[in-house]
């Protein structure tokens, strides 16, 4: 099934609230959830997701095929995929388009990073109060554009906690990734730098590397959902990339880059289902 929706308004509140609802019929029992409650200006904007895995998260990064009305335009193609096929797609826009992107979608948004502070003097960084209050449900962290110092790390994945967003922590090796699982994030995502946008997907050049991450990563943590990224471009590459253990993508330039997005989310989403 794919992410449910459902609306009411609170006792306390007459802003509405949502409650996400997504199976996973691969893992025990169909029941490998990540919790969420929603709120606030957007109907998109809440507390904790659940979402469904085989998940498919594409992250706009500042490519202008992914700008402004763009990114919309792309958010909504995503959103169409999903509803065909019944495949949980979230979308991670730019943040001057996070709060456009919520209201014209229902699929779930992240943001591509938080920075790990609260609220006071910090010119220029992102807090996690804001792009919740924007209309994101997740967000990405230590992206490998984007890299943080583990306890950063660590503080970024608690606050993303604490306001509700799904956290989903980047790593570039096994190593990190072993560490990374150990704070407990709601999803790891195995990312060698070196093949990020090379259109060479890790799950075919490097698949020791995933299926040993998955080993390292279970070890410690068994309920972290793992995701491949680096490189996806086909409908092979993720079909192959939940062989090897993985319970979805993050991708990047093959969907935002590509002449027809539509048709490349759609054979992402498809081959999810093989």
């Amino acid at each position: 099934m794919p992410c449910v929706r459902q609306t009411w308004k609170s006792e306390t509140s007459p802003q509405r609230l949502i409650r996400w609802h997504c199976e996973d019929k691969a893992s025990v029992k169909g029941k490998r959830i990540l919790t969420f409650n929603a709120n606030h200006r957007s109907v998109n904007n809440s507390l904790r997701p659940k979402l469904q895995t085989p998940i498919i998260i594409v992250n706009f990064k500042t490519y202008l095929e992914a700008t402004g009305r763009k990114a919309v335009e792309l958010a909504e193609k995503a959103e169409k995929v999903s509803k065909e096929t019944k495949t949980c797609i979230a979308v991670a826009p730019q943040f001057a388009d996070i709060a456009t992107v919520a209201e014209a979608v229902e699929i779930p948004v992240f943001a591509q990073h938080i920075d790990p502070i609260t609220p006071g003097s910090y010119t220029g960084h992102v807090l996690a109060e804001s792009v919740k209050e924007a209309g994101a449900t997740g967000t990405l962290i230590n992206h490998s554009e984007k890299q943080l110092k583990l306890s950063d790390i660590d503080a970024a994945i608690k606050l993303a906690r604490e306001k509700g967003l799904v956290s989903c922590v980047c790593a570039n090796n096994p190593s990190v990734s072993v560490a990374t699982a150990t704070l407990k994030p709601d999803i790891v995502s195995i990312e060698p730098p070196e093949l990020i946008g090379t259109g060479i997907a890790v799950s075919k050049a490097q698949p020791e590397v995933v299926t040993n991450t998955v080993k390292l990563v279970r070890e410690i943590n068994a309920k972290v959902t793992i995701l491949c990224g680096a490189g996806i471009s086909h409908g092979e590459d993720v079909a192959v990339a939940l062989k090897l253990g993985t319970q979805g993508v993050l991708v990047a330039s093959g969907i935002v880059k590509a002449k027809d997005p539509y048709s490349i989310l759609r054979e992402f989403a498809d081959a999810t289902k093989q």
